[in-house]
């Protein structure tokens, strides 16, 4: 079996490589990095090793890759001869992979009207739909109808922590033991596509979330409490007991939430949020609170990770999660020097005060309990220079 996949950084050599190969797929890797490309070519294989004290080693077979800047026509050729697409290329390089996927796909109808799924295995909500609609803009009315008819783009929640690393062997990379990649089958045309590893779901928005609330909230207000703490590695955070009770107290509101919500059993999902937590706190796992905190305002959008749980959960139980907001007062104080957007967030705050920072990043409104909350919380933390 072909598989195609754009991306291949350490996400995409780490995570979905590693299980393609595991299904037996013939992988092609997709992408721009010039030197990358030419190593998987001259190599055809790489090794991924686990981020635990095994450090067990798996080689990846069978892979090749293509310049899609120099060679647009061989990736064309490849998405037309594909048996799965998946992309791991971050949410902003979607709408830039969309055309060539377009023009394999009406190169792939001349030949075969064999259905073939499309996955974006990114960490966004809809990220293969948001695809979906790049791809359809690029067709006419009648090429719409067929694109419909014969190929998938169903939508997917992957998790898996691949650090920043730097390895002897460029094309070596750390992971860590757990991952998680759940599909919604319900899109899928034909048969679902033969993945190991992956579990097909009829209804995708219960895993969406539970990850979204679960895993990147958490990630995210350890790394504000750690860097305010002064600490710049994420397990030593959690080695801070302070850091390790908000971290609990944070995902038992959003698991309140979660499984109010959902049917997620409480007793399972308590034991979710430890084995997250337990991530984290991997000692073999070398991560800055930098690089997880990194792009606060994003962090902050009213449907991101902080805000969005709290604004559910103020909907759902009418009260204010007090720990949820902690999170998002430490996220307005993140003022990392070489962040783009924590620079911008301290500007705002410098020049406007910090009201106008809170509206503006998290589209929360004046006056509201949850804002006036999060004005205090972080006045609370400005004076106290909470650690």
């Amino acid at each position: 079996m072909n598989a195609v996949h754009f991306g291949a950084g350490n996400i995409g050599r780490g995570f979905i490589g590693l299980l393609l190969h595991q299904s037996g797929y013939k992988t092609c890797f997709v992408d721009v990095n010039e030197e990358i490309v030419d190593l998987l070519n001259e190599k055809k294989q790489y090794t991924v090793k686990f981020a635990e004290e095994s450090q067990k080693e798996f080689l990846v077979k069978n892979v090749h890759a293509i310049n899609s800047i120099k060679n647009p026509e061989s990736v064309i050729n490849a998405v037309a001869n594909a048996d799965i697409v998946t992309a791991a290329v971050g949410a902003n390089i979607l709408p830039l992979i969309s055309g060539l996927i377009a023009k394999g796909l009406k190169k792939r109808l001349t030949q075969s009207k064999k259905p073939l799924t499309i996955i974006a295995c990114e960490n966004m909500i809809g990220g293969s739909t948001f695809l979906k609609e790049k791809v359809l803009e690029e067709l006419t009315t009648d090429e719409k109808i067929q694109f419909n008819t014969h190929f998938s783009f169903p939508n997917a929640a992957v998790d898996r922590i691949v650090p920043n690393q730097t390895n002897a062997d460029k094309l070596a990379v750390v992971v860590e033991p757990f991952y998680e990649w759940v599909v919604d089958e319900s899109e899928i045309k034909g048969t679902n596509p033969p993945i190991q590893g992956v579990t097909f779901v009829q209804n995708l928005e219960p895993f969406i979330e539970r990850k979204l609330f679960t895993v990147n909230t958490g990630h995210a207000v350890v790394a504000y409490f750690g860097y305010l703490a002064g600490i710049r590695n994420m397990h030593e955070a959690l080695e801070n007991m302070e850091i390790r009770e908000m971290i609990e107290r944070v995902l038992q509101e959003t698991g309140r939430y979660l499984t109010t919500t959902y049917s997620f059993n409480e007793k399972e999902h308590a034991e979710y949020v430890q084995k997250i937590i337990n991530r984290f706190a991997n000692p073999y796992i070398s991560d800055d609170t930098t690089r997880v905190g990194r792009s606060p305002m994003r962090k902050l959008k009213n449907n991101d990770r902080l805000v969005r749980p709290a604004t559910k959960y103020v909907e759902m139980f009418n009260e204010n999660p007090l720990y949820l907001v902690k999170g998002i007062a430490a996220a307005l104080h993140y003022d990392f020097k070489e962040d783009p957007e924590a620079n911008e967030i301290q500007t705002m705050i410098e020049q406007k005060g910090i009201q106008f920072a809170i509206e503006e990043t998290t589209s929360l409104k004046r006056g509201t309990d949850l804002f006036e909350m999060i004005h205090e919380q972080y006045d609370r933390m400005a004076i106290s220079k909470i650690k």
